[in-house]
């Protein structure tokens, strides 16, 4: 296969796709302008890498939201703020440089955030029980995953990624899972100071100015396009709702981190229920990856995949220990990819870099988050609704037929209509059903493997001749 990431971003032609993995369909030519293992100069390296970190919108959302559900102090808030930074960067540093060697950002993933949500707020739980599960559970997570002589557990599951059908119905229930981190916040609740005009109103900028510079604005330009956006809709948004700072005046300058900040305790049960929320985004992850790999003409091996899971899992374990959120291959990151056509992990290794800075620096941390979260949350929608259309390009290398009819089709169900089972239901299940039911990567991705292994393994019986 030819080198399309040579020279100054070389297109790859249109047959790049190796032989040997035929049940992938080709990216279209062209997805990236830059190629994955081409340099970058150090000030287009700052802006990309300052775009990836302010459009990983739950950056922004999950740490203050599980800080204000437990009636934490600010001082504490900040903290979970910059570790989950701090988290993210290093497994993000890792990924672009020494174990996938892919442009992927790894964010806080919303499966973890509401898995320590529901278990802090038992009787029984409380944030020493859930940090302390949690931990157990990556360190066994993270046993799975740790390849041993190009084996691992999680390699297993690479060979049903090869299956667009599959790979592609992953990202969607992805993509699906995180949706709510985006209209809706776009919106607003009714107490959010810019309901619902002024947010509608500062998220159109953001996403038009992000349209027009990634169609319009040439290659350079696209480069900073999600800058552009957010810079656009937070002055249409100050204009209404001036925007305080007093945040960022009273934070400290510096954290240092802690182990285990909110105690250590663990229950079986517990340690159960964070297994089953950390292995689906394993699998997720792995369709992210390999669609990105495919976008630029990269061979993905499963003991490569299985390389990028395993540091996910340390991930966890560090985010554990320390008080964050575990994560995942980013959808929002990875549709800045396309929309950018940046495909360096040079650009990705300094939003990592940066992620470890700001995460030691809290000031800078609030500085962040006084964009407002809908101006985000607008860009969010757009870049996730790339991603999930992908997923569906990738549907289409599918020889579709009844039984990968029923195999998605009841995937897809499932995983979406666990969303809308009504909040008295959910109270009368146990927790760990709760959990998989509410989430689509688990209850649909557990549906869809099972399913594919069982129907789609089985050749199909002849059709009897009419006589």
């Amino acid at each position: 296969m030819p080198n399309h990431d040579a020279g100054k971003g070389a297109r790859p032609k249109k047959d790049f796709m190796p032989a040997t993995t035929p049940t992938i369909p080709p990216a279209p030519p062209g997805i990236f302008d830059v190629g994955i293992n081409v340099p970058l100069p150090p000030a287009q390296l700052l802006i990309l890498g300052l775009q990836n970190v302010f459009g990983m919108t739950g950056m922004f959302v999950f740490p203050g939201l599980l800080g204000r559900s437990f009636h934490l102090p600010s001082e504490q808030i900040a903290y979970l703020y910059g570790m989950t930074f701090a988290v993210c960067g290093v497994i993000t540093v890792l990924q672009s440089v020494l174990l996938l060697r892919l442009p992927i950002v790894q964010g806080p993933y919303a499966g973890s955030f509401a898995a320590l949500l529901a278990v802090g707020h038992l009787q029984s739980g409380g944030l020493a029980a859930a940090f302390g599960s949690f931990f157990i559970a990556s360190l066994i997570w993270c046993a799975l995953t740790l390849p041993v002589r190009r084996f691992s557990f999680i390699g297993l599951f690479a060979k049903f990624l090869r299956a667009p059908i599959v790979s592609g119905m992953m990202v969607m229930l992805v993509i699906i899972q995180i949706a709510n981190v985006a209209l809706p916040n776009w919106i607003g609740v009714p107490a959010s100071p810019g309901f619902p005009v002024v947010n509608i109103l500062a998220g159109a900028v953001t996403v038009a100015v992000l349209i027009a510079v990634t169609l319009w604005g040439g290659p350079r330009l696209r480069r900073g396009a999600i800058l552009a956006g957010l810079a656009a809709g937070t002055a249409c948004y100050a204009a209404f709702r001036p925007i305080s700072f007093a945040v960022v005046a009273s934070a400290p300058v510096l954290v240092t981190p802690h182990w285990f900040p909110f105690g250590f305790s663990a229950q079986t049960g517990l340690v159960i229920v964070f297994l089953l929320v950390l292995i689906p985004p394993g699998m997720g992850s792995m369709a992210m990856y390999q669609m990105v790999a495919d976008w630029g003409g990269e061979k993905l091996p499963a003991e490569r995949m299985a390389q990028g899971v395993f540091g996910m899992a340390l991930g966890s374990v560090l985010a554990a220990i320390i008080g964050g959120l575990s994560t995942i291959a980013y959808p929002d990151n990875i549709g800045m990819l396309r929309a950018t056509r940046v495909g360096s992990r040079y650009a990705t290794l300094a939003a990592g870099i940066l992620l470890i800075a700001l995460g030691g620096f809290i000031k800078f941390d609030m500085l962040l988050v006084v964009v407002p979260t809908p101006i985000l949350s607008a860009a969010a929608t757009l870049l996730l609704g790339i991603v999930f259309m992908h997923g569906v390009q990738m549907l289409a290398g599918v020889d579709w037929d009844d039984r990968k009819f029923m195999v998605a089709g009841l995937a897809l169900l499932v995983g979406m209509g666990g969303l809308f089972v009504p909040p008295e239901v959910l109270q009368t299940m146990p927790l760990m059903a709760r959990l998989i039911v509410q989430q689509p990567v688990i209850s649909g991705g557990l549906t869809l493997v099972t399913l594919h292994s069982v129907l789609c393994s089985i050749p199909a019986a002849p059709e009897s001749a009419d006589k």
